[in-house]
């Protein structure tokens, strides 16, 4: 049985009912879970984006707001940018830690859109160009970065531990799959 509640706070959703599982998203405040199982003070979760996993129960409060996420007009390169320096953390989604597919979900989530959390879902969710123009998703095997034009890409880096702008290093472009756009 399951039931719809909100995150109280931020909140690690995590790939097993521990603290020291991998965590695989998070929750934001506020943000709508729907409680699929709960036991031994964990509840089982799948997000509005459909990621499941498991987040402490004491994490969890009422109902969620309906409107808690409002479509606006604007850029999503430059929702991205708001991360530029943000520390990379595996399943982040804030400025204080945030991973490459977490980077490109928050940057559109901010625009008030829903797209996959993962970097293949979102592969698999956007429509293939074979030009990529500003802001279109550059796909790698295991990466996903937003493509600035001119051999440039922002995205979170795990080698440089950030949120960064830079020149496509060459052993990304090695691993391009596609470009896909939303």
């Amino acid at each position: 049985m399951s039931r719809r509640r909100s995150s109280r706070g931020l909140t690690p959703i995590r790939a097993e009912p521990r603290d020291d599982a991998e965590q695989v998203t998070q929750a934001l405040p506020g943000e709508p879970v729907e409680v699929e199982e709960e036991r031994d003070g964990w509840a089982r979760v799948r997000t509005t984006y459909d990621y499941p996993g498991w987040a402490r129960a004491d994490a969890l409060g009422g109902e969620p707001a309906s409107d808690w996420l409002a479509e606006r007009n604007g850029d999503p390169v430059a929702e991205a940018r708001a991360y530029l320096g943000a520390p990379y953390e595996w399943g982040g989604m804030t400025e204080r830690g945030i991973d490459c597919s977490g980077l490109v979900h928050m940057a559109y989530r901010r625009l008030g859109r829903l797209v996959p959390r993962d970097a293949d879902q979102q592969e698999a969710a956007g429509t293939p160009v074979d030009e990529p123009h500003r802001g279109d998703l550059v796909c790698y095997d295991g990466h996903v970065a937003f493509w600035l034009g001119e051999g440039r890409i922002l995205h979170a880096s795990g080698t440089a531990g950030a949120v960064v702008e830079e020149e496509q290093p060459p052993e990304l472009a090695r691993r391009v799959r596609r470009y896909v756009r939303f």
